[in-house]
């Protein structure tokens, strides 16, 4: 079966296992695995689209058949794959405790959870809703469908007996990058404008990042204290990474933000920083606007260092933003060949950097 995107999603392929076991969650390393002869409160629902809550006893995959038992006291029940069209375990897949100075671990950004449709076999219609990955084996499909306080995951199969085709939609990131600039036009606008634009609120500046689902603000703003900055919270909570509260921070300050898978890159600006300098200062290089050279970084201090470049000394850098991801990977895809490098040396050593 193929399955139909509008962008990528990662697929994770397993070879071939001694022994079945559910998959793991690819955003949890620890979570606690499913043991046989342990009953799992479910909900199966059946070809029709009816719903009942049993104990699942076995999974067999290799047989295409479930082994269910009422809750208390109940005679087992074999149901084929090809009587019902999905099932869930109700009970939610959270991180496990770590030790104390063990890096906590985290549950799905909104990079990503995707919404899907999948197409239900013969006329039955569409089954919808979230999930943060997914894996397709043999037997049909596993799904991890974030819970309303996106603290957890609930686990949800589909057997292939019952869907013809999957699509799914895009990430939080991705919807907001489709309002992100990408013309030369539309950023030379923004950054006369940048002066006069007032400060937003942080919680905007994170949507509009696509770091935050609506959602997650909501609730972030129901916990917050008086005497803690909301972005402080959300990144102790390992919400957000510092280094996006950054890039938030000079969005909230007016720095516009551009997109660059369609920001058409100027050659010419290209030229004037070299992909070992654009490693160096982790800016990509956007445009040239007559002394001004305009380029993309994660957060506005990062131009200081080609600001203290002697071959771009009679030219003004200028920032713009745009998210770390999408900058080491344009700078990864830069033209290797750096020969004008050789007659324009930085005041320092380059080293790569990973702040």
């Amino acid at each position: 079966m193929t399955l139909h995107s509008s962008a990528p999603f990662p697929v994770i392929e397993f070879d071939a296992l001694n022994e079945w076991e559910w998959p793991a969650p690819p955003f949890v390393l620890h979570c606690a695995p499913i043991v046989a002869g342990v009953l799992q409160p479910c909900r199966i629902e059946s070809r029709s689209g009816a719903c009942v809550e049993m104990q699942l006893v076995r999974f067999d995959a290799a047989g295409a058949r479930l082994v269910l038992r009422p809750h208390g006291e109940g005679t087992e029940v074999s149901v084929p794959f090809s009587r019902f069209r999905r099932l869930t375990l109700t009970t939610p897949v959270a991180p496990l405790k770590q030790l104390a100075d063990a890096p906590a671990e985290q549950m799905p950004t909104p990079a990503k959870v995707r919404s899907y449709k999948i197409e239900l076999t013969g006329s039955s219609g569409l089954l919808t809703g979230r999930s943060a990955g997914h894996v397709e084996r043999a037997e049909g499909l596993y799904l991890f469908s974030p819970n309303q306080d996106e603290t957890s995951v609930d686990r949800v199969f589909v057997p292939r007996s019952a869907y013809s085709g999957v699509e799914f939609g895009r990430t939080t990131p991705q919807a907001a990058a489709e309002q992100w600039i990408a013309t030369p036009g539309e950023l030379l606008a923004a950054i006369e404008r940048q002066a006069r634009m007032p400060l937003l609120p942080i919680g905007q500046s994170l949507l509009a990042l696509g770091l935050l689902t609506s959602a997650q603000l909501d609730r972030a703003l129901s916990r917050q204290s008086d005497d803690r900055p909301l972005g402080e919270t959300l990144v102790e909570e390992g919400v957000i990474s510092r280094s996006e509260l950054q890039t938030a921070l000079a969005h909230k300050m007016g720095y516009p933000l551009v997109d660059l898978a369609r920001f058409p890159i100027d050659p010419q600006a290209v030229r004037r920083v070299t992909p070992r300098m654009a490693h160096w200062a982790r800016a990509v290089p956007l445009m040239l606007d007559d002394k001004r050279l305009i380029v993309a970084v994660d957060k506005p201090e990062r131009v200081s260092r080609l600001r203290s470049l002697h071959a771009l000394a009679h030219l003004s850098v200028i920032a713009a933003l745009a998210p770390k991801a999408s900058i080491v990977l344009a700078i990864s895809a830069m033209p290797t060949k750096d020969v004008w490098f050789q007659t324009a040396k930085p005041h320092g050593e380059f080293f790569a950097t990973t702040a």
